[in-house]
């Protein structure tokens, strides 16, 4: 059995990833988009090219992530079944110089914000017995880099908190899928250098890669996928 999903929550969202994820999703799939960030009137282009509905939430605020889900549960129509966490913040530089506050908050951004909407989403999902959580993660999810322990310490923690939820919310009918992104991701103003090319990896072709997540059939259901330039080193 395959589930025909309706509506896609992508939270943290910009001009890289997400928006491919948007113009994937309601292009070939259908979906009605809602769109969250801190900062709104980035996605405004996006917003107009998707016809999404855009909110305004800091995802390491609980009520702003409860405000997030009621706004879109009442502009969308009915809960989101699709919900990416897409957000994350970095605290770099050597360790025993790194400002403690910025590393709180490039945990609490990456690590707890991702528990906070996914356990908004589970709520509404679980009540319908259906659903899809996705998670973007990084190298970092699995290696730690050196002048980078921040980074690390949330993208590993999201990780594990994707494969406990798919553990726990698979048999009840809600997909989890964590997805490594290993490698660096071309944006607008970002591309490979000339000596340098194919060493970036496509956003397009990793919103291809989450859509066909959401198709899997549930009877083979994957938790986590590996992304990296057919170039790079692992």
């Amino acid at each position: 059995m395959r589930y025909d999903y309706k509506r896609a929550l992508i939270v943290g969202a910009g001009s890289g990833l997400s928006a491919s994820l948007a113009r994937l999703f309601h292009r070939e799939a259908g979906l009605r988009i809602g769109l969250a960030a801190r900062s709104v009137a980035k996605l405004d282009a996006l917003a107009g090219e998707t016809g999404a509905v855009v909110h305004a939430c800091d995802t390491t605020k609980p009520a702003d992530v409860d405000a997030l889900f009621e706004a879109m549960d009442r502009a969308l129509g009915d809960p989101p079944d699709v919900v990416v966490y897409n957000a994350s913040a970095r605290s770099r530089g050597p360790f025993i110089d790194l400002d403690r506050e910025e590393v709180a908050r490039a945990l609490a951004v990456s690590a707890y914000g991702g528990f906070l909407v996914a356990q908004a989403a589970a709520r509404r999902m679980c009540a319908v017995g259906r659903g899809a959580i996705l998670f973007t993660g990084a190298s970092a999810s699995v290696k730690g880099y050196a002048q980078s322990a921040p980074f690390a310490m949330g993208k590993f923690a999201l990780r594990g908190l994707a494969q406990s939820l798919a553990r726990e919310l698979a048999p009840q009918g809600i997909h989890v899928a964590h997805f490594v992104i290993d490698g660096a991701i071309r944006n607008p103003g970002r591309s490979e250098p000339p000596d340098a090319p194919d060493s970036m990896l496509d956003p397009d072709a990793i919103a291809r890669a989450y859509l066909d997540v959401l198709r899997q059939d549930r009877s083979a259901w994957t938790w986590e996928v590996e992304l990296r330039p057919w170039v790079e080193r692992f």
